[in-house]
């Protein structure tokens, strides 16, 4: 005879609550793949995700001494391979400064394609693709290709911009990709940071997405470039994959400073 103890009647969950429940993930499993698949949704919901970015880009005046990315000496450098990480890159679409064409990489995951049409909607093109810390040779999740793409924007001009970091590796620690993409196009790198005063830190997530919020201040850093000679070996690659984690760890350690310290 089963001897354990019964809840009591006010910690138990409710019959109906649980149903609800039960019944809302019931009702999201279904509608969620046609959403996924749809082209009008996902149109939808990028022209809500600009927006929102717009508005809190809006109400997030910059701080006197934020360095704006690709100003004074850094525009001088252009075209430039502009580097991010991960979770900290949502609202670099709204702060783009310069007149020359942006190209975008953006992962080849299914998830990442509404990131696409966001970026789309700030006259940025995309590639889709990713460059990881052993793509040497470009071969992963059609690494190859990207760069190819992106290196032919900067012989014609155009800005690019790259992640640094590998989704889901080590957060704030660069890859070999975006190294790659510098030795073969001569370009120099930018390190950049963009963060906000007001916003949420998703803990749970592998990269700490941030969240910016309106409402607040907002700072840009630009870090040191980093350059990489057309032949430099693997031990000089691994030592520019160093440097540039350093600069951009850097320069989102003074974004973050110059918006959280007390006026």
């Amino acid at each position: 005879m089963d001897q354990r103890p019964v809840p009591p009647a006010a910690s138990r969950p409710s019959g109906k609550k649980a149903r609800g429940s039960s019944a809302s993930k019931s009702f999201w499993r279904r509608i969620r793949q046609p959403l996924a698949q749809s082209r009008f949704s996902k149109s939808a919901i990028a022209s809500l995700l600009s927006g929102a970015l717009r508005f809190i880009r809006l109400t997030n005046p910059l701080v006197p001494e934020s360095r704006a990315l690709m100003a004074g000496a850094h525009a001088s450098l252009e075209p430039v391979i502009i580097a991010l990480w991960h979770g900290q890159h949502l609202m670099a679409p709204t702060i783009y400064p310069s007149k020359r064409g942006l190209v975008a990489m953006v992962s080849r995951s299914a998830d990442a394609e509404l990131n696409a049409m966001v970026i789309q909607r700030f006259g940025i093109d995309a590639v889709r693709g990713s460059g990881g810390r052993e793509n040497t040779r470009g071969r992963e999740k059609g690494g190859a290709t990207a760069l190819i793409a992106l290196k032919k924007a900067l012989d014609g001009g155009k800005n690019v911009c790259m992640i640094a970091d590998i989704p889901h590796g080590t957060p704030r620690d660069s890859g070999m990709g975006i190294i790659l993409l510098a030795r073969l196009s001569g370009r120099p790198i930018v390190p950049a940071a963009i963060t906000t005063s007001r916003r949420k830190v998703l803990e749970r997530s592998w990269d700490k997405t941030t969240i910016s919020l309106p409402f607040g201040r907002s700072a840009i850093v630009a870090g040191t470039p980093v350059e990489v000679s057309p032949d430099a070996t693997e031990a000089e690659m691994e030592e520019k994959r160093l440097e540039l984690t350093a600069s951009l760890n850097a320069a989102t350690v003074e974004a973050y400073r110059l918006v959280d310290r007390r006026t």
